[in-house]
Parts: C-alpha cells; structure tokens; sequence
C-alpha cells in the first residue's frame, strides 16, 4: 500500500464556506477532496489528511500563533507519518492575509522551500525522499467576512498558477493547478463548496496516476 499525505490549509480539512467568522464548520470524511480521492484511487493507496485551517507556509502567524508555520511543524509530521510515497503540498493562500505583505512570487517561493525541505528528507520508504505534488491554490475572492483579512489578495493571487508553475520546475517536482479545475467559493473568497471538494479530488487522483509512482 501506497502512502499520501496531504499537507494543507483549512481546504484541506476541509472548512465549510463562512457567512461569518464564528462558523467554523467542516465538510464530512466522505465530502473532503482527500477523501474523494482516495476513494477514487483505490485500496492500494493510504490518504492522511493534514489540513490546518490558519496554516502558512513559513511565516509564524502574530496573531492565530506561531503553530500555523507549515515549515516549523513539517519535521514532526513527516517523522510521525513515515514512510511516505507522495506528499501532496497545497498551501499559500493564508499567506494573502494582508498582515503578512507578501507577494505572490514570494508565497510561490515559500511553497518552493517546503518542498525541498520533503525532498531533502528521509520520509520516504526505506529512507529515500517522498515524491511531491505541488499545488496552485486557485485564486482569492475578497468577499464577505473575510475580506478584510485578505485585503488585497485577489489581484495578487491572479499569479499563483505561473508563479507556482515556477516554482515547481525549479524545485523539480510535479505540479497541478487548481486554479484550472475549481474555483473559490463566492460566500467568503477563501473556501470551496462541495462539488469543487470532488472535482479538485477527482483531478487530483488523475494526478497522481499521472505521476506513475
């Protein structure tokens, strides 16, 4: 059996669009794109779900904590998941909250950092490194309760699929851009609904056949 993990956000975990801050509600097992591709890869393959809602790549969070820097917890949960075949890295959008004033080449970099990090590592069987899958976040709306926080981030994130693309060719990984399959919720800008969860899994799935491990 062939181990993925999924490293993400709150679209990983899979947060139910937000008509105001104190919801904080989550999609079922079988609704969440990690589940929907699971169930489409088959038996032969083992899903873990990593998704944080509040999860950066790199940056310490000064107001949600410093636990949301995906590159300080990366270590624990790739010793604590190994082996691992593929890690599938879907993070950046919390890097558009305006307190962070990044760009989106930055963020992409950032992405590009994590996954050298995986492929640097031992996580994989018999200690070689994981295989990686890097992922575009589709583009942010700012709408909602949540346009305030991500002031700024919808022209910005117009540049997560070239500037991840990017990344990904220097990092020498595989790559998938979400932002050409679905799109983000109109509610808050940020998360997906239900049938962008199965349609992301769905491409995801493809994706990872495509990679042939």
């Amino acid at each position: 059996m062939k181990t993925i993990l999924c490293y993400g956000d709150s679209n990983t975990y899979g947060t139910v669009p937000m008509p105001d801050l104190d919801q904080k509600l989550r999609f079922g097992p079988k609704e969440r794109w990690p589940r929907v591709m699971a169930s489409e890869l088959g038996s032969d393959w083992q899903v873990i779900e990593e998704g944080h809602p509040g999860r950066t790549t790199v940056h310490n969070d000064p107001l949600e904590g410093s636990h949301k820097n995906g590159l300080a917890v990366l270590p624990a949960i790739l010793e604590s998941h190994a082996p691992i075949d593929l890690v599938i890295l879907k993070l950046g959008t919390n890097d558009l909250k305006a307190r962070f004033s990044v760009t989106a080449n930055d963020i992409a970099r950032s992405a590009e950092k994590l996954a050298a990090f995986i492929r640097a590592s031992d996580a994989g069987p018999e200690g070689r490194p994981p295989a990686v899958l890097m992922v575009a976040p589709p583009p942010a709306k700012e709408a909602g309760a949540l346009a305030g926080m991500f002031a700024g981030a919808a022209e910005k994130s117009l540049a997560f699929g070239a500037e991840y693309a990017a990344a990904a060719r220097h990092a020498g990984v595989a790559f998938l851009d979400a932002g050409q399959i679905i799109a983000a919720g109109p509610l808050d800008g940020i998360h997906y609904d239900a049938a962008s969860h199965v349609a992301l899994g769905e491409a995801m799935a493809r994706a990872v056949f495509d990679m042939k491990l």
